[in-house]
């Protein structure tokens, strides 16, 4: 996982909500596709995309899923963010 995969799951409009839905915290993969109007199986691509770029992590609690935010790989992507805007900079 890289960079470069976080920006690019994070670059899908869906994906974002998914992001915003789970800044409140855990969510299941049913939870969160009760959301949208779309499959469960579009909704666990999306999952996916967001995994592969390290937003989110999972667990299994019996025969759950529940995913949650990564915040070390937001807050690397954001403090990248400021850096590249200049803010630091006096």
């Amino acid at each position: 996982m890289g960079f470069q995969e976080s920006l690019k799951a994070m670059s899908d409009k869906t994906r974002r909500e998914i992001l915003n839905l789970l800044k409140n915290g855990d969510m299941t993969a049913g939870d969160i596709a009760a959301h949208f109007s779309m499959t469960q199986a579009t909704v666990s691509h999306h999952l996916s995309v967001l995994k592969d770029g390290g937003l989110v992590t999972d667990r299994r609690d019996g025969k759950y899923i529940f995913y949650e935010l990564n915040t070390s790989v937001i807050e690397e992507i954001m403090a990248w963010l400021i850096e590249l805007k200049g803010v630091d900079k006096q």
